[in-house]
């Protein structure tokens, strides 16, 4: 594994050496990535500049992952799209032939250059002493989360409190899903993305719990008070990949075909690596996850895999008429 990385590298450093007009990249992104792209942005522009002399300008456009892969399909001329779940990429070629099918083969970890997981964020002190997923369930409980629909933070939220009832039922899904369907009894609203949610309960005030990308968590704590709130590491949660992929007909359009992938390619090398860990995303390259071990706590993570991929659990959860959808009307009055 580690020859192969150090190939992959050796490669990305070989396409920074292909000179290339001044150019603009725009990256469409899902929403808790504004400060880890603008930090990343910075770092390869100033590379880009070093190995070629060419000034590149990367652009930033962030909302909830689903809403974003519909603005690209409906004309948003993103030259990479880094959002939150595979099958919001997988629609870019579904519904517009944008890239090709095998889009996830182009880039190591299935075109994935770090993980994430879900955990909770609680007050300060946790007056409801939410200590695991089965506390969001409880009467009183005010839970926070985004909309399944339009978030791909969501969808992972969604799934790791699903496999969490599925272990606690013996595998009864009928009982599974009146757990979930519990917890969003106990949801006030839905915002469209992630960082809606976290304003939602960050700013706002509104809510006990907030269930949340592990890298937003901690952003909150940084960007609102590490005295305002905790963060709380479940017992079992999902291992969240979020993939990324050149948009091949708008980078041929725009002639920016090699600039975005040797953009890619740069979230592989140590030096991206690095500035994903200190965004509290969770790194691949070795020596990263070795300097940072202590940064991300252990937690037994279930996979997409135990609901088949994505490919079966998009339609099958949060299709219309899905699981989600049904879940949804019976946990509401």
């Amino acid at each position: 594994m580690q020859r192969r990385f150090a190939s992959f590298i050796a490669a990305f450093a070989f396409s920074l050496a292909v000179s290339a007009k001044d150019a603009t990249l725009l990256n469409v992104s899902y929403d808790p990535t504004r400060e880890l792209y603008q930090q990343i942005n910075t770092a390869f522009t100033a590379d880009w500049k070093a190995k070629t002399g060419d000034t590149l300008t990367i652009k930033q456009s962030h909302g909830g992952s689903s809403k974003q892969a519909r603005a690209i399909i409906d004309g948003l001329e993103a030259d990479v799209a880094t959002l939150g779940i595979a099958s919001d990429i997988d629609a870019l070629h579904e519904h517009g032939d944008l890239l090709p099918a095998d889009w996830q083969s182009r880039l190591p970890g299935d075109s994935t250059p770090y993980n994430s997981t879900i955990v909770l964020l609680v007050r300060r002190g946790n007056p409801k002493q939410v200590k695991d997923w089965a506390d969001l369930a409880r009467p009183g409980i005010s839970v926070i989360t985004p909309n399944p629909k339009t978030s791909a933070g969501a969808r992972w939220n969604f799934l790791a409190v699903y496999a969490y009832a599925l272990k606690a039922s013996a595998d009864d899904e009928g009982r599974a899903r009146g757990f979930v369907a519990q917890v969003y009894r106990n949801v006030p609203v839905l915002d469209t993305g992630a960082r809606g949610s976290t304003q939602t309960f960050a700013q706002r005030n509104v809510g006990d719990v907030l269930i949340a990308w592990e890298n937003e968590a901690y952003l909150a704590e940084k960007e609102f008070g590490a005295d305002k709130f905790d963060v709380v590491v479940p017992s079992l949660s999902i291992l969240a990949q979020p993939p990324v992929a050149v948009v091949d007909r708008n980078a041929k359009k725009h002639g920016t075909e090699k600039i975005a992938e040797a953009y890619l390619r740069f979230l592989y090398t140590p030096r991206a690596q690095e500035i994903i860990a200190q965004n509290h995303y969770r790194p691949l390259e070795s020596a990263v996850v070795a300097r940072h071990a202590g940064d991300f706590p252990k937690i037994e993570l279930t996979t997409i895999k135990q609901f088949g991929g994505w490919k079966a659990a998009q339609p099958k959860f949060f299709g219309d008429g899905g699981v989600f959808d049904q879940i949804y009307q019976t946990s509401k009055p």
